[in-house]
């Protein structure tokens, strides 16, 4: 019979402690957790820079008590743990059942020989006492979904199945390896695109029950492709049988039918169409949520990309969890997913030796059917890079990955440092970061000598990937003409020069690489900022990104947006040097342009002012005096800049198409802060059990958003739900996450909220002293998301 997955997401207990700890020193939690987004600030801990400065060290305990009715005869009981950070222990009914080591990573524990019918007890020993720590926030504790499956012995493994597609007009052929020698039937089905229409009932369009050498063949006709821009879905279902016919384990897998082409000097094409990778890096945090982020809220973030008119994301520097690769494919995104930061240094250099080879197959294996999956990338600026240990390397990974799927292509994202060879031992680097970007004797400065190593590299990978590289492309490219390229990082607003690396002028590097057919697009870092890679006390993070923890949209969210979407758009921002500095790292910082119109302390001053916009025209008016401006694409970077006499009022830029206004924006001096008005959600559909960010704003007695307003906002709940965390945004601010108050940043502050589970009507409220408060009803489905 079919097999059965729960998710054990409740009733956990949880203690942070060195040894074992005692029955009463347990305190509840539910998954996904994070124990170091609550932990304190600590100025002087170590690696605090890299970490935020939450003094996440120490080792957590997690205990659950699970209830088995009957253990069958001729069943495997599993649990499945989609990633624990780090250094994992699991007990059953006090035997050791299995150790798991890298973060990121899934794993599952054989649990047959260990549960007997009753009550078990799981405990997770989770060690975070290793150095060195990531580079950015890595978090701390058991932060994916936890499984448990009871399958027959005679089952299937989603691992085990691969589907590869060939496309023949308007039907394909599906050929799928199963894993297994026994029969195994298949039926597809139309699923759709989620949210929309074609979001259908599902309906049987081919089905195959015969089976040879482990191999199944669907002719599917006249199919429905999928690409980011339609991201079409089809469910597989491959169910296993046994010599009498009857059905032992049935799986379940959403794919889609695409082609993608990496040609030559041409780029890359889906279903024969040319396209750029508009694209973004992501960390796997999420701001107050730390790690522990669920599909919800990865739901609300990618649904922001998607409105700046992102098609592209690489998972930076590792596995995401199975959930946000879901929504890659569900809401239709092209992913650069990749296993690893550095190799024999850094953190995973602990790893590297033993768990290399099992961590590289935990992604491609799990994600190698998946549509949203373009290329493969197995690191990121390593250690040694282009000399002869790298290398070996390189082609180690590369030929190991495509033993496994040799239907992408392979490759590696390079820093733009390299450096001759020398006897350092880079295990034993404290900070191998510094150490691959720091300039020394070793440091290659001739161009000539850096595009040998780079081609060294490209001797290996299917595609140069390219860290901070535009000023080189033309240089590469010459030296390897049958190779694509790709920006796998690049900065959002600078570029460099072919004889200096960071440069600050007004070429956007996006629009460079955007003009060269042999560059198949760019991923900005980043998309949000994150916790972690401080460059600095008290910044707890990277702010050089172009929307805030909160989900705020900065001043640059609106260049890109003119630049990648297609629905008319003009956004109007100054710039204001009297804001706090982020401490951004210079290069990835831009200029401090803020949406407001509101500077007291100037009389009639000019100010500079950036208007985005993808329109064929822009006009401009302040207090109804139109300013006559010059056309986006007249102008660099086809952003336009000038200046206007600072004088408190409106501010209204319009843009046309074909003489017609099609979109405007409106920026108003405010008076005097008097509510506090929540934002309009977007989600159409709130669950028990789920989680909501909602965000609220200072207005004044017009409705006018208060940017400079900054009072202490404490929010309650009426209602079966809870607050789970604070967020403004301020990553130089050190209030903590896990309180029910915050100051507003930039007139707002954001509240993340847990459905209870007999949530119906959830009333949330925002006080401030001497501001009307603000209120919004939630209405919740009966339906929960199915977790005990």
């Amino acid at each position: 019979m079919p097999r059965t997955e729960i998710e054990i997401m409740t009733g956990w207990k949880f203690v942070l402690k060195s040894d074992v700890p005692a029955e009463n020193e347990y305190c509840d939690v539910d998954m996904p957790h994070d124990w170091a987004i609550t932990a304190p600030i600590k100025k002087d801990m170590a690696q605090g820079a890299a970490q935020g400065y939450r003094d996440r060290w120490g080792i957590g305990w997690y205990k659950k008590e699970l209830f088995l009715k009957q253990k069958k005869e001729g069943y495997l009981y599993y649990l499945d743990f989609g990633g624990v950070f780090e250094n994992s222990t699991i007990w059953i009914n006090g035997c050791e059942a299995g150790r798991h080591k890298y973060g990121y990573s899934p794993f599952h524990i054989d649990a047959t020989s260990y549960v007997s019918e009753g009550i078990n007890e799981i405990i997770v020993r989770v060690d975070n006492t290793a150095e060195p720590v990531d580079r950015w926030y890595s978090g701390c504790g058991i932060y994916r979904t936890v499984k448990w499956i009871e399958m027959e012995s005679k089952h299937l493994s989603e691992n085990d199945v691969f589907v590869h597609t060939s496309l023949e007009g308007r039907n394909a052929l599906l050929t799928i390896t199963t894993g297994v020698t026994d029969r195994v039937s298949a039926r597809l089905l139309e699923r759709g695109i989620a949210g929309s229409k074609s979001d259908i009932a599902p309906r049987i369009v081919a089905e195959s029950k015969s089976l040879k050498d482990g191999e199944i063949t669907l002719r599917v006709t006249d199919i429905k492709l999928w690409s980011a821009e339609e991201p079409y879905l089809y469910e597989l279902q491959l169910t296993r049988l046994d010599e009498d016919g009857r059905e032992c384990d049935q799986i379940q897998l959403r794919i889609g039918l695409r082609e993608i082409q990496f040609i030559p000097n041409g780029g890359v094409y889906v279903n024969g169409k040319n396209i750029k990778l508009k694209g973004v890096c992501l960390h796997q945090e999420a701001g107050g949520c730390g790690i522990a982020v669920k599909k919800e809220i990865w739901r609300e973030r990618l649904q922001a990309l998607k409105e700046m008119g992102c098609n592209s994301i690489r998972t930076a520097h590792h596995m995401h969890s199975s959930e946000f690769m879901d929504l890659c494919d569900e809401m239709g995104f092209y992913v650069y997913e990749e296993c690893f930061d550095k190799w024999t240094g850094g953190l995973y250099g602990r790893y590297f030796e033993t768990e290399w080879e099992s961590d590289v197959a935990a992604m491609v294996q799990r994600d190698r059917n998946r549509p949203s999956v373009m290329i493969w990338g197995v690191g990121n600026e390593v250690e040694n890079q282009a000399q002869d240990s790298m290398i070996h390397i390189l082609k180690m990974l590369c030929d190991f990955v495509k033993t496994m799927d040799d239907t992408r292509p392979v490759t590696y994202a390079m820093n733009p440092h390299f450096k001759r060879e020398s006897s350092i031992d880079v295990s034993k680097v404290a900070d191998i970061q510094k150490f691959v970007d720091e300039a020394d004797e070793t440091e290659i400065e001739d161009c000539e000598e850096r595009i040998q190593r780079i081609c060294r590299i490209g001797a290996i990978v299917d595609i140069i990937s390219c860290n901070y590289q535009e000023q080189w492309y033309s240089m590469i490219h010459h030296a390897m003409p049958d190779k694509l390229i790709l920006g796998t990082e690049v900065y959002q607003y600078f570029m460099g020069h072919p004889n200096q690396i960071q440069n600050f002028n007004h070429e956007n590097p996006v629009l460079t690489a955007d003009q060269l057919d042999y560059c198949i697009g760019s991923m900005i870092w980043s998309g949000f900022d994150y916790l972690g890679e401080s460059m600095g006390y008290p910044s707890k993070g990277w702010s050089g990104a172009m929307i805030r923890t909160n989900g705020l949209r900065k001043p640059s969210y609106y260049i890109y947006q003119s630049y990648w979407s297609k629905e008319p758009m003009v956004h109007f921002s100054v710039m204001d040097y009297s804001l706090q500095g982020e401490m951004v790292k210079e290069h990835w910082d831009t200029p401090p342009y803020a949406e407001h119109w509101c500077f007291p302390q100037y009389n009639r001053m000019v100010v500079p002012y950036m208007i985005a916009s993808n329109c064929e025209e822009v006009r401009l008016y302040l207090n109804g005096k139109r300013y006559f401006i010059q056309r986006p694409d007249e102008c660099q970077n086809k952003v336009i800049t000038g200046f206007l006499p600072y004088q408190p009022g409106t501010i209204e830029v319009v843009g046309y198409q074909s003489g017609e206004p099609v979109c405007s924006h409106v920026l108003v001096t405010p008076g005097p802060a008097v509510k506090l008005e929540f934002e309009n959600m977007r989600q159409a559909v709130l669950r028990r059990g789920e989680e909501v960010l909602l965000t609220v704003r200072a207005l004044d007695c017009t409705g006018n958003p208060c940017f400079r307003e900054s009072t202490f906002v404490r929010f309650r709940i009426i209602g079966d739900a809870k607050i789970r965390a604070v967020d403004n945004g301020n990553l130089m601010g050190n209030e903590p996450y896990d309180e029910t108050g915050i100051h507003l940043y930039h007139g707002s502050a954001s509240v993340l909220l847990r459905l209870g589970k007999t949530a119906e009507r959830v009333v949330v409220c925002a006080d401030a002293e001497g501001l009307i408060s603000g209120e919004m009803v939630l209405n919740i489905t009966k339906e929960d998301v199915g977790i005990c």
